[in-house]
């Protein structure tokens, strides 16, 4: 499955019909899968429960995924004689009615799953744009789990409320930040996750709330659940919780009605979640904006010449000078005259495969150094001879 591609949804639906387990599972244990694999804290680490398999998947597509799965999730354990696919653009197109012009050109005529393929593309993006993302600390929406819980609201009561949205992002904003503004000193995580939640708002009307107003906004059990580990993710700036930390995040849950024993597992998932992973999140990471851009592409173009090997292969197979100058680079540095060369025929290729489009646009051949790192090692062994399986 590719959730990069076109049909993905109804690949992922067939795939739904072998492995629904996950379907009979309560909200809370449903929840705490969605937690687990990093969709609450909005670094998507894996599908939840696993429904299928990661693969080579990145982060922004695990996350369309679960997203997707989520709103399956509430679809089935609802009412809704209407099919999944039209019930979530239903819902998505009644925000966009009210509030949000970005779905403008989405939404109208016949409700398929690849509308909602573009809708859900749509929805997580806050930079679309392929070579800037790259230098941005995030691409993915740190609130999507407020439209899941939109969606079961939208479901139960057959209408969409826009207060409901709104209210509820200001009660997370409001508790995530003072969590934040109250620490003396920030750190470049602080910064960043303030950045994060300030980004993710769709609505700030309501954002500038005070403490007592929030928490009396927050009503269902999951939405208590959500807040608590946000705020947990929010005291997690020095990768430990303190003791101050741990009464305010005691306190919180006390206000929210919340027994202990979940006080205490959700700090300590949160402690356990980010010690596993945080080499993988870039809220984490303290590596330069190069270096970023650097690993961000490379997992990109090793993705895209994966998906399309056997038939890059084959083009390059057509093209003798290309394929020797490719060979030679794997054990001598090429001169500027044999670089010219592999990227004029590199871009020559790339134009018979439309998903290496890429390369193409401006600023693209930036990235032709990662297509030579990544072919010899991607491509049949007999293609380098110095290759070494590790």
């Amino acid at each position: 499955m590719n959730p990069s591609a076109s049909g993905w949804i109804k690949k992922l639906e067939s795939e739904l019909a072998l492995n629904n387990l996950f379907l009979k599972f309560t909200r809370e244990e449903f929840y705490d899968a969605l937690r687990s694999c990093g969709f609450i804290y909005g670094s998507n680490q894996d599908i939840v429960t696993q429904i299928v398999p990661k693969g080579d998947l990145q982060e922004e597509e695990i996350c369309k995924v679960n997203l997707c799965l989520a709103l399956y999730y509430a679809h089935y354990n609802s009412s809704c004689k209407l099919p999944f696919v039209e019930s979530v653009i239903n819902f998505y197109s009644e925000i966009s009615d009210i509030k949000l012009s970005f779905f403008k050109d989405l939404l109208g005529g016949t409700k398929s799953s690849e509308q909602l393929e573009k809708i859900i593309h749509k929805r997580i993006q806050i930079d679309a744009n392929i070579l800037t993302k790259n230098f941005n600390y995030f691409i993915i929406n740190a609130l999507l789990y407020v439209d899941v819980l939109a969606y079961q609201q939208y479901l139960s009561k057959n209408a969409f409320s826009i207060d409901y949205i709104k209210k509820l992002e200001a009660a997370i904003v409001t508790i995530s930040l003072d969590v934040l503004n109250s620490k003396e000193e920030k750190n470049d995580y602080d910064e960043s996750l303030i950045k994060l939640f300030q980004s993710s708002l769709r609505f700030n009307a309501n954002a500038n709330l005070g403490y007592e107003k929030a928490v009396s906004y927050v009503s269902s059990e999951e939405e208590r659940y959500y807040i608590l580990d946000l705020a947990c993710m929010a005291t997690w700036s020095d990768q430990t919780i303190d003791i101050d930390e741990q009464h305010f995040l005691e306190k919180l849950g006390m206000d929210l009605q919340l027994p202990i024993s979940r006080i205490n597992h959700a700090i300590k998932i949160v402690n356990l979640f980010y010690t596993l992973n945080k080499d993988n999140i870039a809220l984490l990471s303290s590596k330069n904006v190069v270096q970023s851009f650097y690993n961000n592409s490379s997992k990109m173009v090793k993705k895209l010449i994966t998906r399309n090997s056997k038939r890059l292969y084959q083009e390059l197979k057509d093209s003798k000078e290309l394929m020797v100058l490719l060979t030679q680079s794997t054990v001598r540095d090429l001169n500027k005259e044999e670089q010219q060369k592999v990227q004029e025929q590199l871009l020559d290729i790339f134009k018979s495969i439309p998903s290496l489009a890429i390369f193409m646009l401006p600023g693209g051949a930036l990235l032709l150094p990662l297509v030579v790192k990544f072919i010899p090692k991607l491509l049949p062994s007999a293609f380098d001879e110095n290759r070494v399986d590790e």
